[in-house]
């Protein structure tokens, strides 16, 4: 049976007393939501939301970490993926530290690396309807590039409904601002989110079972789909909400 050993990957690690400016710029160049925070030992501090340190203003560049530090997530190696999952889903990171001796982060468990185990090994329970939330945010498909990386700042979703003349056209994500170079404020270049975003979306029924959504989620490696009833956006779902639909149990 697969611990959190298995699934260990390295992530990137700051300090409590670094800069927000060396935060922001790790994640504004990364994959990542979330930084893992230690001291000088290595132990877990906490980490930091990319929703939290994108909002403090570039002039700020004296402003350290620790104000803005949260309590991680964490597990020891051989702890089971279904306690990792249990922890994501609690905390709704992206991310658990995982911990050896003395408290000291030997690196991380991602949420996109566990969760097609996890939704293989439990079955999904419900509908879409039951587990997707309504607070829909979405952009223009003529918007700049940069609007995205501000909602992204605001919100901290990842990913967001591009709509053209109220109809559904895409989805644009941090990931494609990151493919194509464009994940810095202020370098638009005159480029519009319909130039890089993935068409056509990838959508789900409000009545298709949870199951369903959780396939196609790892069948096409997204975070979040839309959720549409006709021609509307009536909701989104991502891979928290489906954690929320499995019977997960410690072992």
């Amino acid at each position: 049976m697969k611990s959190a050993a298995d699934l260990l990957c390295e992530v990137p690690l700051l300090h409590s007393d670094d800069r927000v400016t060396r935060a922001r710029s790790v994640l504004r160049e990364d994959q990542y939501r979330e930084v893992l925070v230690v001291d000088n030992r290595g132990a877990l501090v906490g980490y930091v939301d990319i929703s939290d340190v994108l909002r403090v203003a570039a002039t700020r560049s004296n402003v350290t970490l620790d104000g803005f530090v949260r309590e991680a997530p964490s597990a020891p190696v051989d702890a089971s993926l279904e306690r990792v999952g249990i922890l994501l889903r609690e905390a709704r990171t992206d991310t658990v530290a995982v911990l050896g001796p003395d408290n000291r982060v030997l690196g991380g468990v991602l949420l996109a690396g566990v969760f097609p185990i996890l939704v293989s090994r439990h079955d999904p329970r419900g509908s879409v309807a039951d587990l997707m939330s309504t607070r829909v945010v979405s952009v223009e498909a003529d918007d700049p590039v940069s609007r995205v990386l501000s909602l992204v700042n605001v919100t901290g979703f990842s990913a967001f409904p591009v709509m053209k003349r109220r109809q559904l056209v895409g989805m644009v994500s941090r990931r494609d601002l990151l493919s194509s170079g464009r994940s810095r404020r202020g370098t638009d270049g005159g480029l519009v989110v319909e130039a890089v975003m993935n068409t056509p979306a990838i959508t789900l029924a409000p009545g298709a079972s949870v199951r369903e959504a959780a396939t196609l989620l790892c069948r096409h490696d997204i975070s979040r789909a839309p959720v549409v009833d006709g021609t509307l956006v009536v909701g989104i779902l991502d891979r928290h909400d489906v954690l929320r639909g499995l019977a997960l149990a410690e072992n």
